[in-house]
């Protein structure tokens, strides 16, 4: 009887699960294995609402292995020890696992294959998160992408091609002398600060359940509902893809299902394309491993950043700044641990072009505060609207967030949810509140942080020093 580890990490699911199906079809036994090693991951370990939801996201994926008369074998790390520990204990002679594509955890990976196949332990390593591994696709140069556009050109034909894999069955499991709680690895707050994220439900389950309610209300309108935060005109499949608890193919190959049951013709290819975005986040993270501390366009090492304002980086991390739609992002990603993404566009247009703080505040602070806090996204999304990432919005473009509130959120229903001192603001004033000096000093708002015109120009000039440099 042959008994293989199934390594869990961000793969939080038994559906399309390509390490689990191959464990399951060529040995008797799965050990279903999660080790709890933040420390590996440096600097980038799960911020504290990543916390909140893997926590729950563990819970659920031990609840349905329990379905199948087992349940998720939880070890302290080091990854190496618990892996070798976990071996000893069932005799395993295989490890299958997904492959992450983070800088420290590729090495670790490595270092982790190397040493159990010098002990002598098979290890099958795998992809289990993208449609094509970020080699798989090149340029005719044979170079990394680092434009969407051709990159999204090669990928976009291999998707209809890829098919999601059922649970296994029969799933056969394993069990070790002793696993760890989920609930003793510390990962919920200890202040109750995360009421606001009961509206997600972590897991697989919630995962299908919330692309059955795309399918249902959004897709159908996506060009032109994905621009309005007021709606829920997103997909918002954005947490349960970092984790894993469902797949692009999944996506895909579900909307298809569903639209042809319903007999809806609606057109999944803008949305197809966003997950395209993902998977060029991840090339790019993979062939640049620097991206999330250095400018990917290395002409920005010599843009002249404002010195850091610890008064206007708190004000902007609390919704204080006085620009209403920019406020209202804060407060829901405080809230929910989410936030719209014309929005984050917004937040972070102000604070790395109007205040001028580095970029790099703002994707600390997105990390922390995301419940789909994902490296290779959040590295990608703030150095483009910085201008300083591969195929950025162009440093000239600032966007203006009362001509874009008034835009997107033109009752602004928004801006009245998350930002209560506005809710009975007349007209305008939603969007400009200051343009009426009474109301705003009725309403208890503050006052703009900056004016928007002025930093616009000071920016600018700022930018004009980059067409000097080579």
């Amino acid at each position: 009887m042959t008994t293989a580890i199934v390594w869990f990490r961000r793969d939080l699911r038994l559906a399309d699960h390509p390490a689990l199906d191959a464990a399951a079809s060529a040995h008797d036994r799965v050990l279903p294995l999660y080790i709890h090693a933040p420390d590996e991951e440096g600097a980038w370990a799960p911020g504290a609402a990543s916390r909140w939801w893997q926590h729950h996201a563990l819970e659920a994926l031990d609840a349905s292995l329990r379905r199948h008369r087992g349940g998720l074998q939880v070890l302290h790390g080091p990854s190496l020890d618990a892996l070798r520990a976990a071996i000893e204990a069932t005799g395993a002679t295989t490890v299958y696992f997904h492959r992450l594509y983070e800088p420290l955890a590729l090495r670790r990976d490595e270092a982790v294959r190397r040493a159990l196949e010098d002990d002598g332990i098979e290890v099958n390593i795998l992809n289990g998160s993208l449609w094509c591994e970020p080699w798989e696709l090149a340029t005719k140069q044979n170079e990394p992408y680092k434009v969407f556009t051709p990159f999204w050109r090669n990928l976009r034909p291999r998707i209809d091609d890829a098919h999601p894999l059922p649970v296994p069955s029969p799933l056969r499991l394993a069990a070790l002398p002793r696993s760890v709680p989920v609930a003793d690895l510390g990962l919920l707050p200890t202040l109750d600060w995360a009421k606001g994220f009961d509206e997600w439900t972590p897991g697989e389950t919630g995962a299908t359940e919330m692309l059955d309610l795309f399918a249902d209300d959004a897709v159908g309108h996506y060009v032109e509902g994905r621009d309005l935060p007021a709606r829920h005109g997103t997909s918002r499949l954005s947490p349960h893809l970092h984790w894993g608890e469902i797949t692009p193919r999944q996506i895909a190959a579900g909307l298809r299902e569903r639209l042809g049951r319903r007999r809806n013709g609606a057109d999944i290819e803008p949305y197809l394309r966003q997950l395209g975005w993902r998977e060029f986040a991840h090339h790019l993270l993979y062939h640049f491993p620097k991206t999330p501390t250095k400018n990917f366009n290395p002409r920005f090492d010599g843009f002249r950043w404002a010195k850091r304002d610890a008064h206007a980086l708190r004000r902007w991390k609390q919704g204080l700044t006085g620009i209403p739609i920019v406020d209202a992002g804060m407060r829901e990603l405080w809230a929910t641990g989410w936030m719209h993404n014309r929005v984050r566009m917004l937040v972070a247009s102000l604070l790395t072009k109007n205040l001028r703080q580095h970029w790099l505040l703002g994707e600390k602070w997105f990390w922390d505060t995301l419940v789909d806090a994902d490296l290779a996204n959040n590295a990608m999304g703030w150095q483009w609207v910085a201008g300083s990432g591969a195929d950025a919005a162009p440093y000239f473009r600032i966007f203006n967030p009362v001509t874009q509130s008034e835009k997107f959120d033109p009752d602004g229903a928004y801006i009245r949810r998350w930002v209560p001192e506005l809710a009975k603001a007349p007209g305008r004033l939603v969007h400009a509140p200051w343009e009426d000096e009474a109301f705003l000093k009725r309403s208890g708002y503050p006052a703009p942080l900056v004016d928007l015109k002025t930093t616009r120009e000071a920016a600018l000039t700022a930018y004009q020093s980059l067409r000097s440099c080579p």
